[in-house]
């Protein structure tokens, strides 16, 4: 970290560049904590949009959409702190964290469909785990992380353990692949031991009330313009110039697409969002698939590359960009203006809508989840239109009935295979008759870039050694001991970044290391040998 932090905030201009919760986070505390004026924080972002990886659109005509959800949990420190400075978007006498914590005391995660092959309930709580496969696990959580390099998990356990009931939780939970990066599953093990008991059954997830955009991106908006905080859309960073010195790294120009030019005075700062999951995503329809894009098509990578040329402090963004066969999958979103399909699923599963979580198919080519979160799950949602989602982490395989990839399938035939492996083909063949229900298919090229095998320094320090007016942050800015693929990362980055150029009487909330607690060290220990 810097030795030196800024001495003029007052007079200071900050330049935010992506508006994902990162961005939207460190736009709060630099309100809050650091005396510059919200009229000199700027968020450049390069769509038309705010909100980054947490979204939700769409209307009962079109399809809602959702490309993915960040499961929550309630040792979030740093989120849970964000957003209780974050009045309700529909309760302004509460904070977001108020009416999150509301309604997950009455909607509880429970789910007694977890896993499903063959169309019947599999018994998910027996983990299936091997003596050897138990002792690997727990030899994981002891290692030092800088001894694992840049493995892959298939490097740690054998091929059997993939089979397991535990590997199929694990992995459709957190979309972890074989090939992801071990010294990224470690992390996960060790922040979530407390999780392990209760795995089967979602124990312990939390959600907030509606998507969250919805949810936490829209109340954090109104917040943030209410404070006079400039949000500037389709404006997009293509490079930054900077002076670089051997003890001083200083960011002097930010330049945009369209040619315009931002030069940073000596008490001027800027936050950089490095990568991006949810750049170059293709949204197909009912009747065409989405279409797998590239870094041609970003811009939060192409402008990582230009910036790691400049010094190797600014991290390496290749194993995390290069290889789209290894990152990529495909999620669905599905209206329906018919009840048929969440009836039988409450009656197959035993959960109301909203407690059941993630469904598993555990013998489908594409290993497709879906997932049926509380309705509505849109404020404009009518009573009687009905939304689900779902990924399958292995697009390039065929299905089991339709006889294409997941990559080459409409809608329609992402819900055929859907409704085989459930057994409701019959069912639900009179609600697709009827016109009743649409699906929009979703290509998400980078999605689990964040997964993917790295080594020590790929990922740049929030404040690099020596940076005297910027920082990164985000899923790809390092935060030593958590955990990539939430949301509570991205903020912890922004508590980082502010706290550590700027002077403020906060520090940066602990990370929570469950397994340094000995009650739930033992519940899991346990859990792993059923």
């Amino acid at each position: 970290m810097r030795s030196e932090k800024q001495k003029d905030a007052q007079h200071s201009k900050v330049f935010l560049i992506g508006s994902g919760i990162a961005s939207l986070a460190a736009a709060v505390y630099l309100e809050k904590e650091t005396g510059v004026p919200a009229q000199q924080i700027h968020i450049l972002e390069k769509e038309a949009i705010p909100g980054g990886a947490l979204d939700g659109s769409g209307n009962e005509e079109a399809g809602f959409l959702i490309r993915g959800g960040r499961m929550h949990e309630k040792h979030y420190a740093c989120y849970w702190d964000l957003l209780s400075n974050i009045p309700s978007l529909e309760d302004p006498s509460i904070s977001v964290t108020d009416e999150s914590y509301q309604f997950n005391e009455m909607f509880v995660s429970n789910a007694q469909a977890r896993l499903l092959r063959g169309g019947e309930k599999l018994n998910a709580s027996e983990y299936g785990l091997s003596l050897a496969h138990q002792m690997d696990l727990i030899k994981l959580t002891a290692v030092s992380e800088k001894s694992l390099g840049n493995k892959r998990i298939e490097d740690w356990f054998d091929q059997d353990f993939f089979d397991t009931h535990f590997w199929y939780l694990w992995t459709s939970m957190f979309a972890f692949q074989k090939w992801s990066s071990l010294a990224e599953m470690r992390r996960y093990m060790k922040r979530f031991i407390h999780l392990v008991d209760g795995l089967y059954k979602l124990g312990g997830v939390m959600r907030t009330k509606y998507n969250q955009y919805d949810s936490v991106v829209r109340p954090i908006r109104r917040y943030l313009e209410g404070k006079g905080v400039r949000f500037e859309f389709n404006k997009e960073v293509v490079d930054i110039d900077f002076n670089l010195a051997k003890d001083k790294k200083t960011a002097t120009i930010l330049h945009l697409k369209n040619k315009d030019e931002i030069v940073l005075r000596e008490q001027d700062c800027v936050f950089i969002t490095n990568g991006s999951i949810t750049e170059s995503t293709d949204v197909g329809s009912w009747s065409q698939p989405a279409v797998l894009k590239g870094i041609a098509e970003s811009g939060a990578w192409k402008l990582w590359k230009k910036l790691a040329e400049k010094d190797s402090a600014f991290g390496n963004p290749s194993p995390f960009c290069d290889h789209i066969d290894l990152q990529k999958w495909y999620s669905f979103t599905v209206t329906m203006k018919d009840a048929t399909f969440l009836d039988y699923m409450e009656r197959f599963s035993g959960n109301v809508d909203g407690t059941g979580g993630l469904v598993t198919l555990t013998d489908s080519n594409w290993f497709m989840s879906f997932v049926i979160a509380r309705q509505p799950h849109f404020p404009n949602q009518p009573e009687d239109v009905k939304v689900f989602w779902g990924y399958g982490l292995y697009p390039d395989r065929k299905g089991n009935y339709v006889n294409k990839t997941m990559a080459e399938c409409n809608g329609e035939e992402l819900l055929e295979e859907l409704y085989y492996h459930l057994k409701i083909q019959d069912l639900m063949k009179p609600i697709t008759e009827a016109g009743k229900v649409n699906c929009l298919p979703v290509a998400m090229p980078f999605i689990d870039s964040l997964f993917m095998p790295r080594q020590a320094g790929d990922r740049p320090e929030v404040i690099p050694k020596g940076a005297t007016n910027f920082a990164f942050l985000g899923q790809f800015a390092e935060a030593p001991k958590d955990c990539v693929f939430t949301v509570e990362y991205s903020v912890r980055t922004a508590q980082m970044a502010v706290y550590g150029l700027f002077e403020t009487k906060r520090r940066v909330q602990p990370v929570y290391d469950s397994a340094h607690h000995p009650k739930y060290l033992i519940r899991a220990l346990k859990a792993l040998t059923r």
